[in-house]
Parts: C-alpha cells; structure tokens; sequence
C-alpha cells in the first residue's frame, strides 16, 4: 500500500537548504537512503514526499527489535512497532527529501 503524498511537505522539504544529495537528478540507484531504526518511529514522513516510492513504513521484524537496547525498544513499542523499510531502494534518485522530511532525523542518504 502506497502511503498517500503529501505535496506541501515535499515542497517545504525541496526548499530546505540542508538537503543533501542530487535534487533527484541522480541515476536511480546511485544514492540509497538508509534508516536508523533506533530513531524511526514510523510517522511515514519520508513515503509522504519521496517521489520515486522507496520507502514503505511496517511494523518491525521481530528479528531487528530483538536485536535493540532494551530502552529502545520500549520507545519502539510506544510508537506502534513501526519503522521505514526501503523495499525500492533501487528507485532512489538521491533528492534527500526523505532526510529532511524526517521529524526523528532516523535517514541519511549515501553512495552504495
């Protein structure tokens, strides 16, 4: 299910001067966001502006939470067990609006 856009945001991202990356001008796949999911709580800012459909935010694999400090994932459980998943990653044009979308500041973006 793709998350519904949410045009002003993305373009309250798009002026931030602190953006990183290539203003989607990049080669899809020569950028690739990477999620901290000690810092995601899974608001779904970055599937509200990201263009290209990259992120999808889901409830955590149970594999990852166990993984977590313990206080983190008490955080985690306070916020729904969610957090951002890059399933298209390849798609990813490095326009860094997902980065400065983020309210919890959980993505960068990086050369593979």
């Amino acid at each position: 299910m793709t998350r519904r856009k949410e045009p002003e945001l993305a373009r309250q991202a798009a002026r931030d001067p602190d953006r990183p990356g290539e203003r989607c001008l990049a080669e899809p796949g020569s950028w690739r966001p990477v999620v901290d999911v000690k810092r995601c709580e899974g608001r779904a800012s970055c599937e509200a502006v990201c263009p290209y459909d990259v992120f999808e935010v889901g409830r955590i694999a149970g594999d990852v939470y166990q993984a977590l400090p313990f206080f983190t994932r008490l955080e985690i459980r306070v916020h729904g067990m969610q957090t951002a998943y890059t399933p298209n990653v390849d798609a990813c044009r490095g326009c860094g609006l997902c980065v400065v979308a983020c309210p919890e500041q959980a993505i960068r973006i990086e050369r593979p």
